[in-house]
């Protein structure tokens, strides 16, 4: 079995790298010379819309798949014709526009925050009267980590904002008053099996995810409940192969739906030495019409995100429990370029490795 793998960053590394035992070899598309994946697995050079070195991956690949949901749909559809894809191009259509997303979760009957389109100054001013403040602006694509958004907690935060972010398609949501924000991940196979991994709890800082424990403390049986059943809504309408990752903000015992990612995501590394089988391996298994494995938690798991800068390996190593992930590119401002997970018996030895952590490495998004 041959994967092709449209993305050649760190997630495209560790799908690789989970491929390789179970005897699959990979490739991945990606425009860098030398991109960090390319340690793990082939590597055709060439951008996501030339069809030459799409031609070229599929002439490698039995069946094909992503690391990140800025693909181009045109290009995954062209694939979709000549060898299969998964996740289904649709979930990229979906999952690329905020409004759409929104509106798809809206017509699942799954919560989210209240939302607004915003193509005009006008129509701006007449959602901040409906939704109120506090609000986030946020370009309806190509925003991550953070990026294209606004927080408006004023009127002049609203005219700065739209100073900035106008003239594009745009989408005003309410601000939740949130207690925490979590993720689950799901994934579904080509017959229709599915998996699920406990709720994770995410700490973010300047945008990017900074930690994640797993699995959260205090979910209860009925939240994690209501979250595999909405996961399950999303696979079974998109007839979903593959990983899919949701972000919830947690308001007391409602979910509300943040975004979806149709891949392997940030919230789920910990799962290669937390769970009895990876995200990574299971997306694999999916995708390639394998037997999914057990998403059950080995104990208890903290994941920090190294961000930036390059901490000391040996530091890292000897701390009891812990997992250094080094993706290989060179560190540079607000890059993830690595990670480590700390795996515990239960959650009070987790706590303590956590607090170890940060006070010996002190990791920041730098």
């Amino acid at each position: 079995m041959r994967l092709g793998i449209l993305g050649g960053g760190q997630l495209g590394r560790m799908l690789a790298l989970s491929a390789h035992p179970l005897g699959i070899t990979s490739t991945v598309l990606d425009p860098g010379a030398d991109p960090c994946a390319a340690a793990a697995a082939r590597h055709v050079r060439g951008e996501f819309d030339d069809l030459q070195a799409l031609y070229e991956l599929v002439k490698r690949s039995d069946v094909i798949t992503y690391e990140f949901e800025n693909v181009p749909v045109e290009s995954a559809h062209w694939l979709a014709e000549r060898v299969p894809v998964f996740p289904p191009p649709k979930a990229l259509e979906v999952s690329q526009d905020r409004l759409v997303e929104k509106s798809f979760f809206e017509s699942l009957g799954i919560p989210t925050p209240p939302f607004a389109a915003i193509d005009t100054r006008e129509q701006f001013d007449v959602a901040i009267r409906d939704i109120g403040l506090p609000a986030v602006l946020k370009t309806r694509r190509f925003g991550y980590d953070g990026k294209g958004q606004a927080v408006l907690r004023t009127p002049a935060d609203a005219e700065a904002a739209w100073a900035t972010l106008g003239g594009r398609p745009l989408i005003l949501e309410g601000f939740v008053p949130f207690d925490r924000e979590v993720s689950v991940l799901a994934v579904r196979s080509r017959t229709g099996e599915t998996a699920f991994y406990p709720l994770v709890e995410n700490e973010h800082r300047e945008g990017m995810l900074y930690r994640s424990i797993a699995p959260a403390s205090g979910t209860g049986e009925e939240l994690t409940e209501r979250a595999c059943e909405f996961a399950l809504r999303v696979m079974t309408e998109l007839n979903y192969v593959g990983v899919l990752a949701i972000e919830w903000f947690q308001d007391g015992p409602r979910l509300l739906a943040n975004e979806m990612a149709p891949r392997v995501h940030n919230s789920g590394h910990w799962t290669t030495e937390g769970a009895v089988t990876s995200q990574f391996e299971n997306h694999v298994r999916a995708v390639c019409g394998l037997p999914l494995g057990s998403a059950v938690a080995v104990g208890h798991s903290a994941l920090f995100n190294l961000i930036g800068s390059r901490p000391d390996f040996a530091e890292v190593l000897a701390i009891p429990n812990a997992h250094l992930h080094w993706y290989g590119k060179e560190p540079k401002p607000r890059r993830k370029v690595g990670h480590v997970t700390l795996t515990a018996a239960d959650a009070d030895e987790r706590t303590r490795l956590a607090d170890e952590f940060v006070r010996r490495i002190n990791p920041q998004v730098a």
